[in-house]
């Protein structure tokens, strides 16, 4: 067989299918370059599941012509100034968003430099680059991926429905925005539910608060706060209560150094936890925020960035399962307030009768 390179447009594809899994994963990275760009707000609307609109505004510092020029290309990025992947404190870096998102879309860019007295537009279809056009947008940067897989058709198939896809997008979002509680978010969908989050506060008022704002009230009047160091590595956020436990662990929510992630590691060490107090096929709700020195961690194992790799894991693993637990036995004499109700309306009308004439 005769060995040759791929067509650059093949390439992008190819390259598309390890980052770009569903809508939902291109959301992700596009939400993360809006944070990345300091945005205070952004606002995300699908349609079709985003399967035929995927749009991404923010009010973050935007690009200039050069920049926008650029963010196209593969293996372009603003990520790593100095080039030195163990010191990554973004959260997208790869620098293949945007070109992946572009060889399987219909992609159209708007963006203005805060210091630039001109907007730019910049339009690619299936991995082909337009001119640059003039445009009238007025700060930041507004993306519209439409299309999606348009160029690549046989990838539709592995598509769910468009309720399951919004829910997808949904939840990324969600899981953004409680590691960014000081940005205010909004999403619109024509198929689902939509929500709009106005910022909080700084400080962990402020995340007790989107926290409320994306789990609700009763997780917040049943979790008990996660606070504790070791060797430089911080563990904060909140852990429900034994009494207040879910048949799945849909409902965790892990991130190192601001970026979501799922990791068997944290899983192993959040069962260990509440080992002595939950029956195995039960699990808790929490949201853990974990921070460290950006070099202990690998964050360049996985296209998806969903996986770590930490140069200590007994040191993670110790400190998560200490700190749960110790929470766990300060909080020991709290129940569920939910099934404390639920025990008193049962109660109630158990015994209804007796006061009936």
């Amino acid at each position: 067989m005769v060995v040759r390179r791929l067509d650059p447009i093949l390439i992008d594809q190819i390259a598309a299918g390890e980052v770009i899994e569903r809508p939902a994963s291109a959301v992700k990275e596009l939400v993360e370059n809006a944070l990345d760009a300091k945005a205070k707000q952004i606002d995300i609307a699908i349609e079709g599941g985003g399967r035929k609109l995927i749009r991404i505004i923010d009010d973050g510092c935007g690009m200039n012509k050069e920049d926008l020029a650029l963010a196209i290309e593969r293996h372009a990025t603003s990520k790593i100034p100095d080039g030195d992947l163990t010191n990554i404190l973004t959260l997208g870096f790869r620098g293949e968003a945007l070109p992946s998102i572009a060889a399987v879309t219909d992609l159209t860019i708007d963006t203005r430099s805060h210091n630039q007295p001109h907007s730019y537009k910049l339009r690619v279809e299936a991995g082909q680059k337009r001119e640059f056009l003039a445009s009238n947008w007025p700060r930041g940067t507004r993306i519209e991926a439409r299309a999606l897989f348009a160029a690549t058709p046989a990838r539709l198939k592995f598509l769910k429905t468009e309720r399951t896809e919004t829910a997808a997008v949904a939840d990324v979002i969600k899981r953004l925005a409680m590691a960014h509680s000081q940005v205010g978010f909004s999403f619109a969908a024509d198929a689902g539910a939509s929500f709009d989050y106005a910022p909080c506060e700084a400080g962990p008022e402020g995340k007790r608060r989107r926290i409320a704002q994306v789990l609700g009230d009763e997780f917040r009047a049943n979790s008990i706060e996660i606070d504790a160091a070791r060797e430089d590595i911080t563990l904060t956020g909140f852990a429900s209560l034994p009494t207040h436990n879910r048949g799945n662990a849909q409902m965790q929510f892990v991130y190192v150094n601001g970026r979501p992630i799922r990791d068997k590691l944290f899983t192993g060490a959040i069962r260990a936890a509440y080992m002595d107090f939950l029956a195995h096929d039960r699990h808790p709700s929490l949201v853990l925020y974990l921070h460290c020195d950006p070099k202990i961690v690998d964050i360049n194992v996985h296209p998806a960035k969903a996986e770590v790799r930490f140069a200590d894991p007994g040191l993670i693993r110790g400190l998560v399962v200490g700190a749960i637990k110790q929470a766990l036995a300060r909080e020991s004499h709290r129940s569920t307030s939910a099934n404390a109700r639920s025990a008193i309306n049962m109660i109630a009308e158990k015994y209804a009768h007796l006061n009936t004439p």
